[in-house]
């Protein structure tokens, strides 16, 4: 196997200014263009209905327009099979459609488009209210993700200063998110329950490639006792750069034909999954090659400079 010397300690500067540029451009578009959040964050009503045949979008958003007073967005969708076409009806940010309201739609759509057989397919409402406890409650438990992060981190590397390079490895995977969460807003993705299956994924595929280069950065300090950190986490991360290459591609090129399927048969439920993962497998690569490492090395020599001059 090749054994490569690439120095990531200079390649952090460059990969920290990447991220940079792009988490200052992914706020911009969100706040110009605002965040699309699903009903369960935000509250509404999300409403699917199945036909036969062919509807133009323009006819079905017509009826919708004459029957619906109240902004909405129409999507159009067919599953997998490829047996069941429908059209998502979704009201985000606002008080859950009646009962009776949604029967009434239902039956002018029908009325309207009589030879297709539109029938209620899905429908789903949640208050704004609600909306905002599970939010709370999802990031509860991305927070007490990180949490665990940094105790099993700290425990596990207790030798070669645990609690650092848990903060270090908190730090990376704080990126992997964020940048999960901007591929969401450069998109126009919906930020849904899938987002949050995407960010505990990306945690742990991640802090699994972190830990590795970590264990073999223990490995190389008994063996090397007296090598400067740099160097030595230098000659850690190139001992398994290609593991970790090969891992990010292998488990890449399965998700990007998750991305395939759902942009051929229009499967946004699984669009809003496999972009946000594919991007969070790039960056969760780069980041602990190129950003937990090099920026515990900063954190050990910052240490050391204030030790010497003590």
């Amino acid at each position: 196997m090749r054994n490569f010397k690439i120095d990531f300690n200079k390649a952090f500067k460059f990969v920290i200014i990447a991220y940079a540029l792009i988490f200052i451009v992914g706020t911009v578009i969100a706040v110009i263009g605002g965040v699309n959040l699903d009903i369960n964050f935000r509250g509404g009503t999300k409403i699917s209905y199945s036909y036969t045949g062919e509807i133009a979008e323009k006819d079905f958003d017509a009826v919708i327009k004459d029957n619906l007073d109240s902004s909405y967005t129409l999507t159009k969708s067919t599953s997998l099979a490829g047996d069941t076409k429908t059209y998502d009806l979704a009201l985000v940010g606002k008080e859950a459609l009646s009962a009776e309201a949604q029967e009434a739609l239902t039956t002018a759509i029908a009325k309207k488009f009589t030879d297709n057989e539109v029938k209620l397919y899905n429908s789903n409402s949640v208050s704004p209210t609600m909306a905002g406890t599970f939010f709370i409650k999802s990031m509860v438990a991305v927070l007490i993700t990180a949490v665990f992060v940094v105790i099993y981190v700290g425990i596990r590397f207790k030798r070669i200063g645990g609690v650092s390079a848990a903060l270090t490895a908190l730090a990376a995977l704080v990126f992997d998110v964020l940048i999960t969460f901007f591929v969401c807003i450069f998109f126009r993705l919906q930020i849904d329950l899938n987002f949050v299956a995407v960010v505990l994924t990306i945690l742990g595929y991640s802090l699994n490639d972190t830990i590795v280069i970590y264990d073999r950065v223990r490995e190389n300090k008994r063996l090397y006792p007296d090598m400067e950190i740099g160097e030595l986490v230098n000659l850690s991360i190139n001992k398994v750069f290609v593991r970790n290459i090969v891992t990010t591609v292998t488990t890449f090129l399965a998700v990007m034909t998750i991305v395939l399927v759902s942009e051929l048969y229009g499967l946004t439920t699984l669009r809003t999954f496999a972009i946000p993962m594919a991007f969070g497998l790039i960056s969760g690569g780069i980041s602990s090659l190129c950003v937990s490492g090099p920026l515990w090395v900063i954190w050990k020599r910052s240490r050391e400079k204030k030790k010497a001059k003590a």
